[in-house]
This record gives structure tokens, sequence and C-alpha cells, in this order.
């Protein structure tokens, strides 16, 4: 059966970029931001997504463009006969699997509040009282579940219509719907009284607050926030690689996919900032800032309603482009390795993940227990599979994507070269001594770089 491809560039990008665009860059980029001095945060961020995320992003897409195929038989069609690259595929798969079983449970949360907001659970609640909203949503398993599995289902009813008239459509109508969305709140909270302060906080460089919170730290954080932004090292982008077309080469693409992330991630802050310091509530971390903070600054604001209602559709929006788009990867890689139609694909996939995501969502009430993580942090179920997933097969996966593509025992440095800059773009250093840099960086500092992310991490 012949592959689908993309039916635009355009469809390409929106895909990739919804597939980045997550609940991280909602609420985590902009408290990083704000604890880390500011711009100066901003500046390091910027500088290590070219350094780091961008590199690891052509690496993932050039094995699926090369190859026209998910994980397993992507890294098989391109290995060497008798080497054992294609078994990291495998580990892709569970890194995917495991990741939709706690983020379908955080995107019904999402889709929850866009209902409660818009039905006017808030209208009119004292400020004290939005605490046990959250707090309530979390003892109550059966809610969980019902946003959850709508969450699910809806997926995986997107993905069966096929990647252009499922996933492409569906995803090119949401994520302009989002960037609407974003520009639409962001010059709402800049309009707001005392938002200037706001701003200033968020992106002035505060050389103050970086020294108080060590330069070192923010160096940290900014290099820890490029490299996860992108979601790299399970294969969720080397599916879209799969499915280009030849006509643009991947450095260029990648830029551009780096560029929408980012402005996202930026424009979020533009959001919270401004809104928190006009109505004097202290932006916090986690949960916390968007079910919390977050609703307690729409109760207190002229239309809250509306705009509470528009904030969490927003991140509806976000968190359901990266649901789909790695429910598409799950898809295809059960389609390439096991010959299955793409009905039996969704149904039996559907049928897991909805089973799979029931102890996140009942690590908070009926099972609920502390585990102390490596890394040192106490959590439940959800800050499990998070910990499986961030710290461990992220990080790794990356390292893996490119040994493969730049050492000699893998898929060879020069092939990944030329098909990374197959196309009209911007190239990769092909010739002469800015290549031979290239290839030293590649090869050498930035393997060291993800390390110190991986053992940073663990």
């Amino acid at each position: 059966m012949k592959r689908e491809n993309f039916q635009s560039r355009l469809g390409f990008l929106l895909v990739s970029a919804g597939c980045a665009i997550g609940i991280g860059n909602v609420w985590k980029f902009p408290y990083v931001t704000g604890e880390n001095g500011g711009g100066v945060f901003v500046l390091f961020y910027l500088l290590f997504l070219i350094l780091m995320g961008a590199p690891v992003l052509t690496m993932e897409l050039a094995v699926g463009r090369a190859s026209g195929k998910s994980a397993v038989l992507g890294y098989k069609a391109l290995e060497r006969p008798g080497s054992k690259w294609h078994i990291h595929g495998w580990f892709c798969l569970l890194g995917c699997y495991l990741l939709m079983m706690y983020y379908t449970t955080v995107s019904g949360w999402m889709l929850g509040y866009f209902f409660k907001f818009a039905s006017g659970t808030f209208s009119g609640m004292a400020s004290e009282a939005v605490d046990g909203v959250f707090g309530a949503m979390l003892a109550s398993p059966g809610e969980m579940a019902l946003w959850m599995a709508v969450t699910v289902l809806a997926g995986f009813l997107v993905c069966s219509f096929g990647l252009q008239k499922g996933l492409e459509r569906i995803t090119k109508i949401m994520m302009l719907g989002l960037l609407g969305l974003i520009v639409l709140l962001a010059v709402h909270s800049l309009l707001l009284p005392g938002a200037a302060e706001g701003t200033k906080f968020y992106l002035l460089p505060d050389f103050q607050r970086a020294r108080e919170a060590g330069l070192g730290q923010v160096v940290t954080a900014a290099m820890n926030q490029a490299f996860f932004t992108l979601s790299l090292g399970i294969a969720a982008m080397e599916i879209f690689g799969s499915y280009m077309s030849k006509d643009h080469t991947l450095p260029g693409e990648a830029v551009r996919i780096c560029c929408l992330d980012t402005f996202v991630a930026l424009m979020a802050g533009l959001i919270i900032f401004p809104a928190c310091f006009s109505f004097g509530v202290e932006p916090d971390a986690g949960p916390s800032l968007i079910f919390i903070t977050l609703p307690k600054v729409f109760v207190n604001m002229a239309g809250g309603r509306l705009w509470g209602t528009l904030f969490f559709l927003f991140m509806t929006f976000a968190s359901f482009s990266t649901v789909i788009a790695v429910f598409e990867n799950l898809l295809a890689s059960c389609i390439d390795n096991f010959g299955w139609s793409r009905k039996k694909a969704v149904l039996l996939n559907c049928a897991f993940v909805l089973i799979a995501s029931l102890p996140c969502v009942l690590g908070y009430n009926l099972w609920y227990f502390e585990a102390v993580l490596p890394n040192g942090a106490v959590g439940q179920v959800l800050d499990i599979e998070d910990f499986l997933v961030s710290n461990l097969l992220l990080p790794l996966g990356s390292l893996i994507y490119l040994l493969f593509c730049v050492t000699p025992w893998g898929w060879k440095y020069d092939n990944y070269l030329a098909e990374a800059n197959t196309g009209r773009g911007l190239k990769l250093p092909s010739r002469g001594l800015p290549k031979y840099l290239m290839q030293f960086y590649l090869c050498v500092v930035l393997p060291v770089l993800i390390l110190v992310i991986l053992i940073q991490g663990l």
C-alpha cells in the first residue's frame, strides 16, 4: 500500500509544530524564564535551541524522510546489515505509549476546565474557593476518567481518517485557531492596568536576578528547556519526516518548527505575567499556575468567564495537537511493523491507551501513593511516567539518533548530510573547513551536551 504524504508544506509545518507545542510551553517556559533573569534566560534558550534542538530535529526528520518508514523499519532501512540500531525503534514506541498514558489525563484537565469556564462554574466564585475546584477534580476518578476518555476517543477518531483528511486537516484548523487565540489573549493581557511591570519582569534581561539564581543554573535551565521543548528522542518527529516531500531542506524546516514553538512559548508568557502582575497574583510553576493561579486572575477580571474560556480553549488546542500527533506515530508503527489496517490499529490502540491511562487517573485518588524518584523528587503515577519519558527516554533516544546519524557505525555523517541538504532552503556546510567544524561539533560536542542533560536528569 502506498504511503500517504502531507498534502502541503504548511500541513507538515503545522502538524510538526503542533506535536512540539504542548503544555510545557505554556506552564513551564514562562515560569522558568521569570525565575532565571527574564531576557537573560531567553537569550540562552534561543542559543541552545539553535545549538541542540534544531540539529537533533533534523536527524529525526532525516531518518524518517530517507527511509519513508516509522522508527523500527526506518532504522532497519538505513542501518548496516547485522547492526542493531533498530532496537531503539521499539523503545521509541514504548516512549510514545508511556507519554500518552499521562498526557491524555492532563489534556483532559484542560478540556474539563474549558467546559467549567464556558458553563459558568467559576462565575462569582471567591478567589479562595478556586483552589478547591482543582482539588475536587483530582479527587474524582469519574470526572478525570471522563475527560481523559473524551480526549482519547476524539484523538483516535481524528487519526482514523488518515494523514491528510484526519491529522493534517484538523491540526491546521486547531493550530491556526491556537495562534489566533494566543495573540488575542496576549493583547488583552498587555492592555490590563499594571501589565507593563509583568512584561518587564518577564522579558527585560535582569542580570541581578540571573546572578541570584546562579549563572550556571540559568544556563542549565535554558539548555534543558531548549532540549525538551521539541520532544525529541522517541520518534514523535521522525514519523512526520517519513511523510515529507524532498522539496525543502531539513535544516530550514527545523528552524521554522523551532520558530513556531518558541513563538507560542514566548506569547504564553505575555498572557500570564502581565495578567498576574495586574491582579497582584504571584505566578507559580506546574499545574498550580494553570489550574489555580490563572483561574484566580480570571475570576477577578472583567469578562473573566470569556477570557478563561478562550484561554482553556487555547490550552486544549495546544495539548490535543500533541495527542493526535503521537497517536499517528503509534498507528503508523503498528501498520508498518505488524501489517495492520488503519482501522484495526485505531481500535486496538484506542482500547489499549484507554486502559493504560487509568493508573494516572487513579493515582490522584483511589490508588494515591507517593514515590521517591531517582532524582530525589516525590511524585505519583503521573510523575513516575513523566520521569521515565522526560529524564530517560528523550535524552537517551536523542543521543542514539545523533550517534546513528554521525558515526561510521551507523548511517554515516555524509549520508545524513546529503539527506538533510536535499531540497531548497537552508543547508548545512558540505565542504571545506566549515563542514569539518560542523562535523566535529555534531560528533563530539553535541553528544557531550546531551550526556550532561541525561546525567543531570537522573
